[in-house]
């Protein structure tokens, strides 16, 4: 004899083999879902071939208001960050809307447990393929993009 199980509101019920069937389906598809998700985030920007590179990198510069300072003038300035990341660092830039995929949001926490300061020093010097992110390395020193760097981290505690 089949095991009966109520839904309220489905006006039929269904049996318990189906009602297994279903716990198994969502016990195994949400956290397929989240993994998928977890890993577009986590999916490295730096090729594989210098991923070790990059991370290996630290700022050479100290931590300090005055590094920070310079940051946001290169950022809002010669950098033209702004332009696609907004003042704020939200990725809602004046061009935003027009890119695809859309700028980093640098409030987003998850972002800053994933990457390596020098995995980002590396994107905004190199620029990241398949996304609107140019190498800035022609325009802007090693120096003043540790400094941006710096800038950009104040974003995360926001």
């Amino acid at each position: 004899m089949p095991l009966l199980v109520s839904f309220k509101g489905a006006g039929n019920a269904l049996t318990g083999k189906y009602y297994l069937l279903i716990l198994l389906i969502l016990a195994f598809a949400l956290p397929l879902a989240l993994f998928a998700a977890e890993r577009h985030i986590m999916k490295p920007r730096v090729p594989a071939e210098r991923l070790a590179e990059a991370r290996a990198l630290s700022s050479p510069l100290p931590d300090s208001p005055d590094t920070v300072e310079e940051g946001q003038h290169l950022y809002e300035g010669k950098g033209t960050c702004f332009n696609c990341h907004g003042y704020t660092g939200n990725g809602a830039g004046p061009v935003a809307a027009e890119l695809n995929p859309a700028p980093r949001n640098f409030h987003d926490r998850e972002f800053w447990r994933q990457r390596t300061e020098g995995e980002i020093f590396w994107a905004i010097k190199h620029g990241v393929t398949g996304t609107s992110m140019i190498g800035f390395g022609d325009q802007l020193s090693d120096k003043e993009i540790w400094s941006i760097l710096q800038y950009l981290r104040k974003f995360a505690d926001e």
